[in-house]
């Protein structure tokens, strides 16, 4: 069942942690995105973030973010398929 599996992902901490890492500053990532510095902030509060901006934020911090939705997808599939021969 999906109960058990992940079903989520918080991609404003992932976003977050690897700024931090880098030693990304928002004012710096809002340039790269073209974004207003405190709406970024806030948007990188959320768990959830629009896939075009996203797509700036994965190319400014040279991560491919939507590869953690990619892996999630592949184990639900994956866990489906398992519960559905049962």
């Amino acid at each position: 069942m999906l109960k058990e599996t992940k079903t989520y992902i918080d991609i404003g901490f992932a976003v977050r942690q690897k700024m931090s890492e880098q030693g990304a500053s928002i004012a710096w990532l809002a340039r790269q995105t073209d974004s207003d510095s405190s709406n970024l902030g806030k948007q990188l509060q959320k768990k959830h973030i629009y896939p075009e901006l996203l797509l700036k934020i994965s190319v400014a911090l040279k991560t491919n973010f939507f590869e953690q939705y990619i892996q999630l997808c592949r184990e639900l599939v994956e866990n489906k398929q398992c519960n559905e021969t049962r």
